[in-house]
């Protein structure tokens, strides 16, 4: 069977689907005991296996159909965000944010909250309007922004059936400029952490937790405006990665160059392998009014995690209002790292960082590496019962379950 995309985690699901349409996928789905769906592999965990049959949804239809009046885009379950955007932008228009990679699937993306930057900026999950996909019995439903279940079916795990549809909020094409600079020293950053976030639309600092500066910062600002000197740190005269020795070509253009949205907002570009792909990634989104705290508590354990760090982010979420969501109803910053694979090793430091964190009211990302218990997911997200009741009603029978919903929903 094959592997995920980082290679630390083997499908054992019994065999792998790939339907040519939305009505294969339904007999599919109504005729196994046991479905799950596969998107672009970008997950760490066991989250998109099961013990019955995976689907994978990479055949479907590649529709892109936009609603220009309503100002949305309406996309097929598969569809990964790099086309999307390219298709967006032939016609003139943009969604507000991209994560890091155009390279992972919307629906996949949106499952598990996944998110780009930006302290006005949501989650990819945030631009949702509606949701389209296919029950247990192989019936297709469809929710949309202001239905009773719809803000507990956006980022659903996977739980409630197979995503063969999502429509986006769009807004009229844009220009980004990306500058990067390095070394800005952390008292600077403990003092005016929101003067650094707040200089342009999307902000991204990258740090090792062990030197007294954080090495580098992607500063994303729409239009042509420079954002200008960044209170001590230095402007990148070349190119940058973020991990040390990383190909740079695989990068967005920087240097202050303006060109469009899809273009910049990525920190990856799509004919390029992203990161390093030997790796595995946590994260934890902790609420801004704690985040001098958890930084404070990061750098104490930055010799621990200095042998098995690649390199940590830090970027901000805006608040939304989507249950399973790291940034449900509260503006977050996300602290992401990324580590060598060796799982073992990294399992091993992971409940030191969830013990300074979680008296923080961290939140770990559904999609990437954690021990957090089930206890403890229900103190970090307040409508997690909420979902397990929707989750059995929309599925009793628990076809669309695997060992991952059964650690994390009971």
């Amino acid at each position: 069977m094959q592997t995920n995309w980082a290679g630390n985690h083997v499908y054992r699901a019994a065999r792998l689907e790939e339907p040519g349409s939305v009505a294969e996928l339904q007999e599919l789905v109504a005729s196994h005991e046991r479905v799950r769906a596969l998107g672009s592999r970008h997950s760490f965990t066991d989250i998109a296996d099961t013990d019955g049959v995976l689907v994978s949804l990479a055949n479907l239809p590649d529709d892109v159909d936009i609603f220009e009046p309503g100002r949305s885009v309406t996309v097929g379950g598969g569809v990964l965000y790099g086309h999307v955007a390219e298709s967006l932008q032939q016609r003139g228009w943009a969604m507000a944010n991209m994560a890091s990679l155009p390279h992972i699937s919307v629906a996949g993306a949106v499952a598990t909250g996944t998110h780009g930057s930006g302290d006005r900026n949501g989650s990819l999950a945030a631009a949702v309007s509606a949701v389209e996909a296919v029950g247990p019995s192989g019936e297709i439903y469809r929710l949309q922004r202001g239905d009773a279940d719809f803000a507990g079916s956006v980022v659903a795990l996977g739980a409630l059936g197979i995503v063969t549809a999502l429509t986006l909020d769009i807004e009229p094409s844009f220009d980004v400029r990306q500058d990067v600079f390095t070394d800005l020293p952390w008292p600077v950053v403990e003092q005016s952490f929101d003067d650094i976030t707040g200089r342009a639309y999307s902000v991204s600092l990258f740090t090792d937790w062990t030197a007294d500066s954080v090495q580098q910062v992607w500063m994303k600002s729409r239009g042509t405006d420079s954002p200008g000197d960044l209170l001590g740190a230095v402007p990148a005269t070349a190119t940058l990665h973020m991990l040390r020795g990383g190909a740079t070509e695989s990068v967005t253009e920087q240097g202050g160059v303006t060109g469009p949205w899809h273009e910049r907002l990525p920190h990856f570009r799509m004919a390029f392998t992203p990161s390093r792909g030997e790796e595995l990634q946590t994260e934890y989104f902790v609420p801004r009014r704690h985040a001098q705290a958890a930084f404070a508590a990061m750098r104490r354990l930055g010799p621990r995690m200095a042998p098995l760090l690649q390199v940590g982010e830090i970027r901000t979420v805006a608040r939304d209002e989507l249950w399973l969501s790291g940034a449900y109803q509260e503006d977050v910053v996300g602290l992401h790292f990324t580590w060598v694979r060796d799982p073992e090793a990294v399992y091993a430091v992971l409940p030191a960082i969830e013990a300074e964190l979680r008296p923080l009211d961290a939140r770990p990302h559904w999609g990437k590496c954690f021990t957090a218990s089930r206890d403890q997911l229900l103190a970090a997200y307040p409508r997690l019962t909420d979902f397990v009741a929707l989750r059995t009603k929309v599925d009793p029978g628990g076809k669309f379950g695997n060992a991952f919903l059964e650690r994390v929903l009971g």
